[in-house]
Formats: structure tokens, C-alpha cells, sequence
């Protein structure tokens, strides 16, 4: 099931290429490295982040969480030639849509 969703969440990542404007993926194996290291990113990178926010994200009531969504999302991109986001509103739209569609393929399995 892990790899179905991966490979699910590469071709949405592609869907978010296409639909936003400042977001670019050269090809399905670069979509398929993109997700790979936002995972990465997302273990090792995105705990720390939230505990150095956390006082502005209790005061934001967790939306400060959006931000760094963002953040993970451009930082994937630096490390990856062949996905680029171009803008810091293409990073958050496009973070949003890969978590609607990642909790979407998690479902009730999880």
C-alpha cells in the first residue's frame, strides 16, 4: 500500500504542476525524487521547525503550520533540479494540495 501511495502522490504532485502557475516539474521521475525528499524533509526537518515556532504557532492557533508546509515544500525544490517553485504563494497552495491529497490515499487505513 506504501508504494501505491507514493506513486499516487508523484502523478498529484504532476496534477499540481499542471493547475499552478509557479510550480514546475520537469517529469514523472523527478515528481516521484520530489515526494522522496519532501518525505525526507518531513522526518527529519519539519519536528525541529515546529518546536522553533511554537510560541507563533500556538498564537496563530496552528496556522503558522501552513507556513511551514511552505517551507519544506521550497526547501524539496532547492535540492532538486527539475522541480522548482517559483514564488512563496506557489509553495503554500501547492503544500496544501499535496496534504489534501496525501490524507485523502491515507484515508482510514492509518
Amino acid at each position: 500500500m506504501f508504494i501505491i501511495r507514493f506513486l499516487i502522490s508523484g502523478l498529484a504532485l504532476l496534477g499540481i504542476d499542471y493547475v499552478l502557475e509557479g510550480i514546475y516539474i520537469d517529469n514523472y521521475g523527478t515528481a516521484l525524487i520530489a515526494i522522496f525528499i519532501i518525505g525526507i524533509l518531513n522526518i527529519f526537518v519539519k519536528p525541529i521547525l515546529h518546536l522553533l515556532s511554537l510560541p507563533i504557532t500556538l498564537l496563530t492557533f496552528g496556522l503558522f503550520s501552513f507556513i511551514i508546509n511552505a517551507a519544506i515544500f521550497f526547501l524539496a525544490s532547492q535540492f532538486i533540479s527539475g522541480f522548482t517553485v517559483s514564488s512563496f504563494w506557489g509553495a503554500l497552495l501547492g503544500s496544501i494540495l499535496l496534504s489534501l491529497v496525501q490524507s485523502a490515499l491515507r484515508g482510514k487505513d492509518d
